[in-house]
């Protein structure tokens, strides 16, 4: 199985930066670790491993990348607007320097996916981004960011909070771009952030753009289920 380590300085982030890369073509995807994850997260849960017959095929490449969570929204002991605009560059660094890392392969199609909090990144880089983004995997997800600053918004909040920004959608471009992309959210019935998934497919629903909410017996908020998850609906179901 294909599988590549790349390191740069990020201009954007004014740090070094590490990814990996699995695999040699098909459909690409930008894999977001669980809050405060490292970029091979999804290779130790055993997540690559159990798509290496899709990844042999060409059918999916990984893009797996590190997070600055302790930096942004962990960084309690930081004012949140400080917090929001730190997630803002890491922002600029997956859009201006990772995404041009992926067209390598001239495959067109990007999903983004994460589990828990790396759902949040895969929705708010999605949503904010839709001309990139052909399909979104949000599993066990956190969609209004305010739960992580105390209730405070501002500017920087509010422009990555899918929850806050997709209600006041009213370009007719960017709405239509939205609901061309493909959005599904996973949730256990009893797992704690089960209403930010009801929430987030309300207030996709109520702007017209189109989403499937699968929501699991029990808690479902663990790498088994997430691996389950992810092998019945990355391809749309």
């Amino acid at each position: 199985m294909h599988r590549e380590y790349h390191k740069w300085h990020s201009p954007s982030l004014n740090r070094d930066m590490e990814l990996l890369v699995h695999g040699h073509g098909g459909a690409r995807v930008l894999v977001f670790p669980t809050s405060q994850g490292r970029y091979y997260e999804f290779e130790d849960r055993g997540v690559i491993q159990s798509f290496e017959h899709h990844i042999n095929q060409g059918w999916l490449q990984f893009y797996c990348v590190d997070s600055i969570d302790s930096e942004s929204w962990y960084a309690k002991w930081a004012h949140p607007g400080g917090r929001a605009y730190r997630h803002h560059q890491y922002m600029m660094y997956l859009y201006h320097e990772v995404l041009p890392l992926t067209r390598r392969n001239p495959n067109p199609f990007l999903m983004t996916l994460g589990a828990s909090f790396g759902a949040f990144h895969a929705m708010s880089f999605g949503l904010k981004f839709p001309d990139q983004v052909g399909r979104i995997l949000g599993l066990s997800g956190l969609y209004d960011i305010t739960w992580m600053t105390g209730g405070y918004s501002d500017d920087w909040v509010y422009a990555y909070n899918p929850i806050s920004f997709i209600p006041n959608e009213h370009d007719h471009h960017r709405l239509e771009q939205l609901r061309r992309v493909n959005i599904i959210m996973t949730t256990g019935k009893t797992d704690r952030l089960h209403w930010s998934s009801q929430d987030m497919t309300r207030v996709l629903w109520d702007k017209g753009i189109g989403n499937a909410l699968r929501e699991w017996d029990g808690w479902a908020h663990d790498w088994p289920y997430w691996i389950q998850q992810l092998h019945m609906y990355i391809d749309g179901q």
